[in-house]
Parts: structure tokens; sequence; C-alpha cells
């Protein structure tokens, strides 16, 4: 498993972990979390880490310019880009 592999994973979990944590006592309760990393089902588990992946990969990107937003054609500008 790659060094970027191993810190996705790990974000994932710790995102899931502080996730069902504040879920857990944000309705006034103080019981523990209600499902450990390990409960996670493989395929929940295999897009929270693709999810940590992506999200890690547009932080570490320098150009300010890049970013989710950047996917998406602005109003009008892909009907000007099939008209050509």
């Amino acid at each position: 498993m790659s060094i970027e592999e191993v810190r996705a994973e790990r974000f994932a979990q710790l995102f899931h972990h502080y996730n069902q944590a504040l879920a857990a006592h944000g309705d006034g309760s103080s019981n523990p979390p209600t499902e450990s990393w390990d409960q996670v089902p493989q395929q929940e588990k295999r897009r929270l880490v693709s999810a940590a992946r992506l999200t890690l990969l547009e932080l570490s990107t320098n150009d300010s310019k890049q970013g989710s937003t950047d996917y998406f054609a602005k109003p009008g500008e892909a009907d000007r880009a099939t008209d050509r």
C-alpha cells in the first residue's frame, strides 16, 4: 500500500470517527459512536477512502484556480462551446 493510500485510508477512518462522535453528542446524549470503523461495510469503506483520496488530492493542489467548481461550465459556457 502506498503512502497516499495509507494517508487517504487514515483520513477516512478519522473522518468517520469524528463524524460518529459528533453525531452521538449532537442529539444531547452521551452515548458512544454507534458504528466503529471495523463495523463499516467494505463497500462503504472503499467509498469513504476514495472520497478522502480525492479530497486530499484537491487540497494538495497548489493552483488556486484548481477546485471542484472548475469541473463544471459556467452558465451558458457549455452551449457556446458546442456551437463552434
